[in-house]
């Protein structure tokens, strides 16, 4: 591995690591009402929304009544994107021209749950799919509310630790209102207009036809991309303007967007944890759980940095200066930049990708695919990923008390056999959904014919991967898998929703029954929660649950095909 990416790498988590306390504090403050230097704006603002919208704002919810608003938000958002969708022909900003993808129903279908989701799976290239009007008024607007959404999902997770003899964990509109009043507004204003600066085009300019060197001619499609670029990062969302995402240069022009971009993934889901620590009155703990993911993080990055570097060992003789594999990655970002953001986008639940990871080594696309196996639990989503590391961290903890024969606890509150059922379900929903739909895929007509470019274990492994950035709420694809059919355009949304509210409402369930539990304090006889070695149980859990769950098909995809290239 280059000695130039292993400085961008530690550059770049040195950058995460500086951050992760003053914004933390910053995301406690918003959320616990506590004075922000923003608030003389925006204060007047929430009112005036509370006004409008007649809502009742310090009125607590318990875990059902904070779901059914999730879930109701949600659902409004998701109808309302499929309405527009499905009349994006006879609005303004419509080239017929030029948008040359039916919008199907079942695309539609798929396009809306994508979006209000945070999957953003794209089944379409955005170019040739949809207006401008569609990419603003729709797609934007889902990036920023389901992006805030999550936000307020994992607050009240904390909450939920956090409180002892109350069964509310807070009010989700308030929460909702402050995530996009307080984070997610501000800061992809700033962030637009940085990428604005950097090249990134913001304009309603219909598309230029120019003619090439050769005489050929090129479409060139240009838009308000810089609008769409920051949000589909800041909310963990990603999904492209373009049908390359961040391999284009319109969306990612420059080494330095490209590490902006990457940070804007990163930061708020990683001081979500000193978010943590700070609400459960100790700030140790949000440090153990941070360090456990950046342990991952780090390994990960390193494993498919070397094995992209090594290349596909049948082609190294072939290549001079030890160029390793550049299939499909962009000269502007090389190896380093581009292994850099697969691994940032694969852990934090946002499907942006600045090279095409179906070109990558069996290896290296393995890393991206475990990533996301994982469930989010390296940074993660926006307030998704809190809770993920959180419930793999019970999982842990549940066994290593059957191991010394006492009742676990966490932030001294005990898990029982009702928390263990929530934790159970929340581990076989995901791993059940995953592995039932690929393995419908491989032996039906219509999944198989998603395979148009690549059969055997690559092939496998595009399915596996597609259905795997469905349940992480990723939205990241091998290419090689024509997904956009009514087969997979159907499958694939049902294990969005079940990413997506089959783990969040669990997950605010057991923060329920722990909100009403006593805080016992800690003795000597009890498991440290804040220790050196709780966070590598968290590591080793995480590890153990994906082998046990993932190892036979990951057997049959990638590291046979790695076998078989010796």
């Amino acid at each position: 591995m280059s000695s130039l990416a292993l400085l961008q790498y530690g550059a770049f988590l040195l950058v995460v690591i500086l951050l992760v306390k003053p914004v933390g504090i910053y995301l406690k403050r918003v959320f616990a009402r506590e004075r922000t230097w923003l608030d003389p704006l925006l204060c007047p603002v929430e009112r005036a929304i509370y006004r409008v919208s007649k809502l009742d704002a310090t009125r607590e919810m318990n875990f059902r009544q904070y779901s059914i608003s999730f879930i109701v938000f949600t659902l409004i958002g998701t109808l309302a994107l499929y309405a527009l969708l499905r009349v994006q022909q006879f609005l303004p900003w419509f080239d017929a021209a030029h948008m040359t993808t039916p919008m199907t129903p079942d695309l539609a279908f798929n396009t809306a749950i994508s979006f209000s989701t945070t999957t953003t799976w794209q089944a379409y290239a955005g170019e040739t799919t949809m207006s401008y009007l569609t990419q603003i008024v729709g797609l934007a607007t889902q990036n920023f509310l389901a992006g805030a959404a999550g936000l307020a999902i994992g607050i009240a997770f904390i909450r939920g630790l956090a409180r002892e003899r109350t069964p509310f964990l807070g009010n989700f509109w308030f929460d909702l209102v402050r995530s996009l009043l307080w984070v997610l507004l501000p800061i992809s204003l700033l962030g637009s207009l940085v990428l604005i600066w950097q090249g990134v085009p913001m304009n309603f300019h219909p598309y230029t036809e120019v003619k090439t060197l050769e005489g050929n001619t090129q479409l060139i499609a240009q838009g308000p991309i810089a609008a769409l670029e920051w949000i589909k990062n800041l909310g963990t969302n990603g999904g492209g303007f373009f049908n390359v995402n961040g391999a284009h240069p319109f969306e990612n022009p420059t080494p330095l967007t490209n590490v902006l971009e990457m940070l804007a993934i990163v930061i708020l889901p990683a001081s979500l944890t000193y978010t943590f620590g700070m609400m459960v009155g100790n700030t140790r703990q949000g440090w153990v759980l941070f360090w456990a993911m950046t342990i991952l993080f780090v390994a990960g990055l390193l494993l498919c940095g070397w094995a992209e570097q090594r290349g596909n060992p049948a082609l190294t003789p072939y290549i001079t200066g030890g160029a390793g594999n550049m299939e499909g990655k962009e000269v502007r970002f090389g190896i380093g930049g581009s292994v850099l953001t697969a691994i940032t986008t694969s852990n934090g639940a946002t499907g942006s990708y600045n090279s095409m990871h179906d070109s990558y080594t069996p290896i290296g696309g393995t890393v991206p695919l475990v990533n996301m196996l994982l469930g989010e639990i390296i940074y993660g989503g926006l307030g998704t990923g809190i809770y993920s590391i959180i419930m793999i961290a019970l999982i842990g903890l549940f066994l290593t008390g059957l191991m010394i024969g006492r009742t676990p606890e966490y932030l001294g509150k005990k898990i029982e056999p009702p928390e263990m059922k929530l934790l159970a379900l929340y581990t076989l929903l995901g791993s059940i959904a995953v592995v039932t739909f690929t393995a419908l895929a491989v032996v039906t007509a219509p999944g198989l014919a998603g395979l148009t470019t690549n059969t055997g274990a690559h092939g496998l492994t595009e399915i596996l991967y597609a259905y795997a950035s469905s349940m992480a709420n990723n939205g990241q694809n091998f290419a090689g898998l024509s997904a956009n059919s009514p087969s997979y355009n159907i499958t694939t949304a049902i294990v969005m929703l079940i990413g997506r509210f089959g783990l969040a409402i669990p997950a605010l369930a057991l923060a329920g029954k722990f909100s009403m539990q006593d805080r016992r304090p800690m003795s000597i006889g009890k498991f440290h929660t804040d220790s050196v070695m709780f966070g590598t149980v968290i590591i080793f859990t995480a590890i153990i649950v994906v082998g046990l769950t993932y190892f036979a098909a990951l057997s049959l995809g990638p590291i046979a095909e790695q076998l078989h290239l010796g």
